[in-house]
C-alpha cells in the first residue's frame, strides 16, 4: 500500500506544480516525460544496483577521507576539540569547509571544474532537449551554489529574458554547494546524500518547465562568453588567500544562522506556548505539511515527525532539522532515512529566497530584478516542490 500512496505522491506534486503554471498551454510535456524517465532510471540505478551502490558509496567515503583530511588541520590549531566521544556541530561539520571550499576554487581556478560543468551540461542538454544554458547552469549550480553560480553567469542574466532570469532564480532554490557535501555527510547518510544531488538537478528542471515554461529560439539557444578573457588571472596564492577567507565567512553566516534561527524558533515557541501548551512552530508546520510527508509512503505517525522536520526545514535551514536527528537517524527505517535526507539536500528555504533576490539585484537591471522579486511565492513553491520530488523518487526504490 505504501509504495502505491509513494507513486501517487508523484503524481500529486507534478500535478500541483501544473497548477502553478504560468503558460499551461506551453508546457513541454514531450521533454518533461523524458526527464521523469530518466531520474526513475538514476534513483533506480543507484540505490538497487550494486555498481550505482558502489559509485555512490565511493563518493561518499571520497567526500568523508576529505574531511578526515581537514581534521587534521583543524586538530593543529584545536587539538582538544577533534577525535573527542561528541565533537561540537562547528567543529565536526563546519570547520572542514576551510579545506573543501578552497580545494574546488582550485580545481576553478585550473579550469578542471568549469570544464567538467560545460560537458555534463552539454550531454544534459542534449538528453532531455532543454535549452544549453539551463542545463549548464543545472550543473554549474550544484558545484558552485546558487548565488555563485548567479555571480559568474552575470553576462547571460543580462542578455537573457526575464523569463528565462526567472527561470534560473526558481532553480536556483533547489541546489546545494560540492563544498559543502562533507558536512552533509557527517550528519546524514552519505548515500542518500550524494543519491539527491543529481536527482535535484533534474527535477528543477522539469518543476521550472512546469511551472514556467519559456519557448526559446534556435538563436536565443547559445551560452554567452561568461568571463573576458583578456583580463589577466589573479596570481594564484592570492586567489587562494581570497578562497580560504570566503570559506572562513560562510562558516560564520551559517553558524550564526543556525544559532539565530533556532534561537528565533524557541521564541515563537514560547510566544505560542503562552496561547496554549500544545502550540509550536513544529506542529503547526507539521499540519500544514503532513499531507505532503504522508504522500511519501509513511505510516500516519512518521508521516507527521517527517513533516515537522520539512516544515523546520523551510522556515530555518537544512542544517538546523540535519543537527537535530544526525545522532537518531540511522536508527529509522530505510525508506524514512531516505525521504528525510533527501528532501533536507537542498537549499530551498525562506532565507535562500533573500540570498537570490539580493543576487539578482546586483546582476540585472531594474525590468528583470522586479520580475524576478514579483514571483517570490513561485520560487518557493519550486524549491520545495523539487525536494519533494526528489524524496518522493528516491524513496520509491528504498523501503
Amino acid at each position: 500500500m505504501y509504495i502505491a500512496i509513494n507513486i501517487l505522491g508523484l503524481c500529486v506534486f507534478i500535478g500541483v506544480a501544473f497548477l502553478f503554471s504560468k503558460k499551461k498551454h506551453e508546457i513541454n510535456w514531450q521533454s518533461i516525460i523524458v526527464m521523469i524517465g530518466l531520474n526513475l532510471l538514476l534513483s533506480w540505478f543507484l540505490t538497487d544496483f550494486s555498481i550505482g551502490r558502489i559509485i555512490v558509496k565511493g563518493a561518499a567515503d571520497g567526500f568523508n577521507a576529505l574531511v578526515q583530511v581537514a581534521y587534521k588541520g583543524i586538530e593543529f590549531a584545536f587539538p582538544s576539540m577533534v577525535h573527542v566521544k561528541n565533537m561540537d556541530f562547528v567543529f565536526s561539520s563546519l570547520m572542514p569547509i576551510l579545506m573543501i571550499v578552497p580545494m574546488f576554487d582550485i580545481l576553478t581556478y585550473i579550469g578542471f571544474l568549469p570544464w567538467i560543468i560545460k560537458w555534463i551540461g552539454k550531454g544534459l542538454a542534449k538528453i532531455t532537449g532543454q535549452p544549453k544554458f539551463e542545463s549548464f547552469f543545472a550543473v554549474e549550480m550544484m558545484f558552485l551554489g546558487n548565488t555563485e553560480a548567479l555571480a559568474v553567469s552575470g553576462l547571460q542574466l543580462k542578455t537573457m529574458s526575464k523569463e528565462r532570469d526567472l527561470t534560473l532564480a526558481m532553480m536556483s532554490m533547489s541546489c546545494v554547494t560540492a563544498s559543502i557535501l562533507g558536512a552533509y555527510t557527517q550528519m546524514m547518510p552519505a548515500q542518500f546524500i550524494l543519491t539527491a544531488i543529481p536527482i535535484n538537478i533534474i527535477n528543477s528542471i522539469i518543476v521550472t518547465n512546469i511551472i514556467n515554461p519559456v519557448h526559446i529560439t534556435e538563436e536565443e539557444d547559445v551560452i554567452a562568453k561568461m568571463s573576458d578573457e583578456k583580463n589577466a588571472k589573479e596570481p594564484f596564492f592570492s586567489f587562494l588567500g581570497d578562497s580560504i577567507l570566503g570559506a572562513g565567512k560562510l562558516i560564520l553566516i551559517i553558524t550564526a544562522n543556525v544559532i539565530a534561527f533556532v534561537a528565533l524558533a524557541a521564541l515563537i515557541d514560547k510566544i505560542l506556548g503562552i496561547i496554549h501548551p500544545w502550540l509550536s512552530l513544529e506542529h503547526l508546520l507539521g499540519i500544514v505539511m503532513f499531507p505532503f510527508a504522508w504522500l511519501m509512503g509513511l505510516n500516519p505517525q512518521d508521516s507527521f515527525q517527517l513533516a515537522q522536520y520539512m516544515g523546520t526545514k523551510l522556515v530555518t535551514n537544512e542544517f538546523v532539522v540535519m543537527g537535530q536527528v544526525t545522532n537518531t537517524v540511522k536508527s529509522l527505517i530505510p525508506h524514512y532515512q531516505a525521504v528525510l535526507t533527501v528532501f533536507l539536500t537542498s537549499f530551498a528555504n525562506f532565507s535562500t529566497v533573500g540570498m537570490i533576490i539580493g543576487a539578482f539585484k546586483g546582476l540585472v537591471d531594474r525590468k528583470r530584478n522586479d520580475y524576478v522579486s514579483s514571483n517570490v511565492g513561485l520560487m518557493l513553491v519550486s524549491g520545495i516542490l523539487v525536494s519533494l520530488l526528489s524524496a518522493g523518487f528516491v524513496g520509491l526504490f528504498v523501503w
